[in-house]
């Protein structure tokens, strides 16, 4: 068993580098699966970051906008600490060296996304801002002495001892391969590691999110929250690859339409705000067009012709892999697992139940989003709950140095079972997906729970099955339709229910799905 004085960060996206960042000159030990910058969900975010900086917005109104499309699950203490601290956060990140996008008088280029009363989205180079701020991130913890990333290395499992967090056990990958875990005790431990969205056969999340920092966290006895409520987006690229390329909310905040192969604009019957309601409308909206043989696609050739070429490049560069000419044709899309609303509970310290063990971003369940997040406030979430994550962990801790950490990682540990991950994802897609019924999540939790006593004895796909048991059993509970959670036969929201919903994993186990129905 190896002991550090750095702060164990597991996860090396958006939230975790910029908490290293704020917690120098404290030593810290930055886990990443991969290659630092890639396979992040952060990297991959093309709307931007949510704030109020133009003059006719304020933090009050994007608060209104966080918890309308929360559908009213939103912590409203949470919203107004988010909202009001954004506009520091866009002005730091500048600082750091952020490229926005500024108009010819220095003002702040905003895209107006769904669910949004006004343009308040802060971009770079129109659909680049995950991957711009993460190169800028990156560049500063290159460059900050205090830091060391430890890559290609997994979180398996928490150490915990009386009910605290103590350490981590982690595994180094080498392709298909895991070496056997090693102990590692620390003094305090951030999860930053991403979201679910890989649970589901169709996705936009980098290969690698699929829900083991939750997981873990589930496994160790922490308390989750919301985690029912998965995003699903409604317009990533359906061009039969995986994970599916995005074509950017931003795209309708420009005026693209949603279209079928009929040549209907579908949306104008499903919403007063057509293309720009919230996700979960959209996402439904496109989900029956697919089911119904219509093919869904989203058609920017007239509101954006050939400027999506520059202003969308990350959308322009997909379609030209799939052989699609966006300036000319329609690009066909799909409602693709995108963002976990839930996970670990959390306080506005970013402190989960178990001492010890703070997380931030998408793992983190703060009560922000509710049942539906708010276009572009992900990102947002993730910068504002790092900071305040960092900053209570350096209350605690002194300032010493500690040499780096070389762990010698010997080979032998238990392999994930493609086939296994690929039934759960299907599975998932199938059963747990876009729109739900008690028959089949009771069905899914079976299934997943046998999947789990075949191949459990891999720790990282034990954690993928806690976040998927937790998903559906969560949303069986919920009987009731709000927000990104839809059930076919418990159609419209429940006033009884508007709260948050949070269990353990212990809990969840100490039930059978006959019981919840």
């Amino acid at each position: 068993m190896l002991r550090t004085e750095r702060v164990v960060i597991v996860g090396a996206g958006l939230g975790g580098l910029y908490a290293a960042l704020m917690l120098a000159p404290r030593p810290v030990l930055v886990i990443s699966p991969e290659t630092l910058g890639e396979g992040a969900s952060s990297a991959w975010a093309q709307g931007g970051v949510a704030a109020a900086m133009a003059e006719n917005d304020s933090p009050e109104a994007h608060a209104r906008d966080t918890m309308a499309a929360g559908a009213g699950t939103v912590d409203p203490e949470i919203a107004a600490l988010v909202t009001e601290a954004a506009r520091a956060q866009i002005l730091d990140l500048t600082d750091h060296g952020t490229p926005f996008d500024r108009d010819t008088a220095g003002n702040f280029v905003l895209n107006h996304e769904a669910a949004h009363s006004i343009a308040r989205v802060v971009r770079v180079r129109g659909d680049q801002a995950g991957r711009k701020i993460m190169e800028t991130l990156i560049a500063q913890v290159r460059a900050t002495p205090s830091v060391q990333v430890m890559e290609r290395v997994v979180a398996q499992e928490m150490i915990t001892e009386t009910g605290r967090v103590s350490g981590v056990r982690l595994a180094q990958i080498c392709g298909d391969k895991v070496s056997q875990p090693i102990a590692l005790l620390a003094p305090a431990v951030l999860l930053a590691g991403g979201g679910s969205g890989g649970l589901y056969a169709l996705t936009t999340n980098p290969p690698r999110i699929r829900g083991q920092v939750m997981g873990l966290a589930a496994r160790a006895g922490a308390v989750m929250a919301d985690m029912e409520f998965v995003q699903f987006h409604p317009t990533a690229m359906d061009v039969g690859l995986d994970p599916a390329p995005l074509a950017t909310e931003a795209l309708r905040g420009e005026g693209a339409r949603l279209v079928n192969a009929d040549g209907v604009f579908f949306m104008e019957s499903e919403h007063p705000m057509a293309e720009l309601a919230p996700r979960d409308v959209v996402a439904r909206a496109v989900f029956a067009q697919t089911q119904a043989g219509k093919r869904p696609m989203l058609d920017t050739r007239k509101a954006l012709g050939e400027t999506i070429l520059t202003q969308f490049p990350a959308v322009a560069g997909a379609c030209r892999k799939a052989g699609i000419d966006p300036v000319r044709a329609p690009i066909p899309v799909a409602a693709a697992a995108h963002y976990h609303m839930g996970g670990v509970a959390t306080d506005a310290a970013g402190r989960s139940s178990l001492p010890g063990l703070w997380v931030c971003g998408e793992a983190a369940s703060t009560g922000l989003h509710g049942a539906n997040r708010l276009a572009s406030n992900g990102v947002l979430e993730a910068l504002v709950f790092a900071r305040r994550a960092a900053e209570d962990i350096a209350s605690s801790l002194p300032v010493a140095a500690a040499p780096p950490m070389q762990p010698q990682f010997a080979p032998g540990g238990q392999p994930l079972d493609a086939s296994a991950v690929q039934q759960l994802r299907e599975l998932m897609t199938r059963l747990v997906g876009v729109r739900r019924t008690g028959a089949g999540l009771s069905q899914a939790i079976s299934r997943i729970q046998t999947l789990q006593a075949a191949y459990g004895s891999s720790a990282d796909f034990a954690n993928m099955c806690a976040s998927a048991l937790l998903i559906a059993t969560a949303a069986l509970q919920r009987r009731e339709s709000r927000g990104a959670h839809w059930r076919d036969d418990f159609p419209t929201p429940d006033p009884a229910q508007a709260q948050r919903s949070r269990m353990t994993l212990a809990e969840v186990r100490s039930i059978t799905p006959e019981t919840m129905v």
